[in-house]
C-alpha cells in the first residue's frame, strides 16, 4: 500500500507539472508575437511538452494489475533447426538491447545452447518501471524470415521462436500459490558455461518439474545450487500464477495470451530480411522499415502501438 500510495503521488506531481508547462507555453506564445527568438523557443517547448504528453497518456494504457512488476521471460527455439536456434539467440539480444536502453537491471537464469550455433531456450528477468506492463506485448510467436548463414546455397529460410513473458510475483502475489512439493521433481546438474575457469565443478544448477503441469524451470546462473534452487521456484511460481489466471480468465489472453504453438500461421510479428527489409506486427499492423534498429532494441513502437490497440478492444477479458 505504501509503495501504491508513492507512486499515486509522483503520478499526480507529474501531470501537475505537465499542466504548469503547457500554462506558462501559452503565456509564452502571446509573447513571442513578432520576436524571431521567442518563437523559436515557443517552438522547441511545444515539442518537448507534445513528448512529454506522449509519454504520459502512455502511462494510462497500463491497466493491467501486474504492470509494474519485473517480467520474467522465457525464450523457446520452434520450427527451422538450427537457423531458429540463432534467431533465439537473436531475440535473446533484442531484448537485452531494449533493456539497456531503458536502464534496466537484467539477470539471466539459464540458457541452453544449440547444437551447431544459437540457443535453444533461455530465461532471465527484466527489473524496471513496468516491465511486464511493457513487455506483455511481445509474448507470442516471433517469426524471422532471411537469407540463411547457415546454407551453403544461400537459400532463403523461415524459423520461429516463442517467446513468453510472465510477471515476476511479489511476496504478496507468491501466497495465491500454493505448491505441495510431492509434485515436484528436482533433478541437479553441472552448470554449461564457456569452458575453462568459468566451468562449474558442482551440481550447482536446478531442474524442477512441475508433475501435473508437465512445466519444467531450469536456473544455473548461481554457483550455489540453494540460490538457484530458490530462484527456479520464484520462476516455477511465476508461470504457475500465470497459469491460474489464464483458468480463471474468460478468454485466455486476458494475462500471458494464447499459447501458440510456433509454427506458420500463428506468429505475432513478422521479421522480414529477404527479399527486403520489414518487420510488421500482425496485430496491430504497425510497421517498420528499418529492421536492424529493431533488432538492436528498438520495440518501443511496437509497444506503444499494442498497447493503444489492447485498450482499444471492446472484449472485457481485453481491456
Amino acid at each position: 500500500m505504501a509503495r501504491e500510495g508513492a507512486e499515486h503521488r509522483q503520478l499526480i506531481a507529474t501531470w501537475d507539472r505537465l499542466e504548469r508547462r503547457a500554462r506558462d507555453l501559452i503565456e509564452l506564445d502571446q509573447l513571442a508575437a513578432g520576436d524571431p527568438e521567442l518563437r523559436a523557443q515557443v517552438e522547441q517547448e511545444l515539442v518537448a511538452v507534445s513528448a512529454e504528453l506522449r509519454s504520459r497518456e502512455l502511462d494510462l494504457l497500463f491497466t493491467d494489475p501486474y504492470a509494474n512488476h519485473n517480467a520474467v521471460i522465457t525464450l523457446s527455439v520452434g520450427q527451422g533447426g538450427v537457423e531458429a536456434q540463432d534467431w533465439v539467440e537473436m531475440l535473446m539480444r533484442m531484448y537485452l538491447k531494449w533493456a539497456e536502453r531503458k536502464g534496466f537491471e537484467v539477470e539471466i537464469l539459464e540458457t541452453s545452447p544449440g547444437e551447431e550455433a544459437g540457443l535453444k531456450s533461455a530465461t532471465f528477468i527484466i527489473r524496471g518501471s513496468r516491465a511486464y506492463g511493457l513487455l506483455r506485448s511481445e509474448h507470442g510467436v516471433h517469426r524471422l524470415v532471411r537469407i540463411s548463414p547457415f546454407d551453403q546455397n544461400h537459400r532463403r529460410h523461415t524459423s520461429f521462436a516463442l517467446v513468453e513473458v510472465m510477471p515476476e510475483l511479489e511476496s504478496s502475489d507468491e501466497s495465491a500459490v500454493v505448491i505441495n512439493p510431492q509434485d515436484l521433481r528436482i533433478d541437479t546438474y553441472r552448470s554449461t558455461g564457456a569452458g575453462g575457469q568459468h566451468v562449474n565443478k558442482t551440481d550447482s544448477a536446478v531442474r524442477i518439474t512441475h508433475l501435473p503441469t508437465g512445466i519444467v524451470v531450469t536456473c544455473q546462473n548461481e554457483r550455489s545450487q540453494m540460490k538457484n534452487r530458490e530462484m527456479a521456484m520464484k520462476v516455477l511460481k511465476a508461470r504457475l500464477f500465470q497459469r491460474q489466471q489464464q483458468e480463471a480468465a474468460v478468454q485466455l489472453d486476458q494475462i500471458r495470451g494464447q499459447v501458440m504453438p510456433a509454427e506458420f500461421g500463428s506468429q505475432i510479428r513478422n521479421y522480414v530480411l529477404q527479399p527486403y527489409t520489414l518487420v510488421k506486427d500482425v496485430r496491430t499492423g504497425l510497421e517498420v522499415g528499418n529492421t536492424q534498429a529493431v533488432l538492436d532494441g528498438d520495440v518501443d513502437p511496437f509497444i506503444e502501438s499494442w498497447l493503444r490497440w489492447r485498450l482499444s478492444q471492446s472484449s472485457p477479458a481485453v481491456r
